[in-house]
């Protein structure tokens, strides 16, 4: 199964699944990994494991459509099984849903459809919630909407912060994303 990895910072997920690649706990081929603007250290990561990469920087293209447009003819020609978009922060046309109709893939910091957005750990916290947790799920043309694939709840515990919720969510959520990628490789989606 070929996939292209979507990023806009650090791509701690990815990591995983290189790494997970490399051992030879998940078969699937990381055709390249591409971000949304110039300087990610995602795309460092994936350069330093050899894998091609791509810019489609956002501030580069006068409109989003112009933008999305030229990501979504970037991606199609890796001609992907699937594509992961794994901390990718910007929001894709209908368009780009289209060309990658039941092809796109994406983790959120939380048990969907409850805190969707892209503060889905801070307004868990703001809530008052005991649990939280992650999900991958099938992404369509709305905010972290979409089939759910596999969710696992993550506990709040009296003295997380926000950032000490995020990260222990982090480490559940790179292991559901490779066993996600792992089932889909052994029946990947038409």
């Amino acid at each position: 199964m070929r996939i292209v990895v979507l990023v806009s910072g650090t791509g701690s997920n990815l990591q995983a699944v290189i790494d997970a690649v490399k051992s030879g706990e998940l078969d699937v081929e990381i055709a390249a990994v591409g971000a949304d603007r110039e300087g990610t250290y995602g795309v460092e990561r994936s350069s330093e494991a050899g894998l091609d990469t791509f810019v489609v920087n956002f501030n580069s293209f006068p409109t989003r459509d112009e933008w999305d447009a030229a990501l979504t003819a970037k991606v199609a020609s890796y001609a992907p099984d699937v594509v992961v978009s794994s901390g990718f922060m910007r929001i894709v046309s209908p368009d780009f849903i289209d060309a990658f109709d039941g092809k796109y893939l994406n983790t959120h910091p939380a048990l969907l459809p409850a805190f969707p957005g892209a503060h889905g750990v801070r307004d868990a916290m703001a809530y008052g919630v005991k649990v939280t947790g992650c999900t991958v799920h099938w992404a369509d043309a709305g905010v972290d909407t979409g089939p759910i694939i596999a969710q696992e709840a993550v506990t709040i515990e009296p003295a997380d912060s926000e950032e000490t919720l995020h990260e222990r969510i982090k480490v559940v959520e790179r292991r559901l994303l490779v066993q996600t990628l792992a089932a889909l490789a052994a029946t990947p989606p038409k």
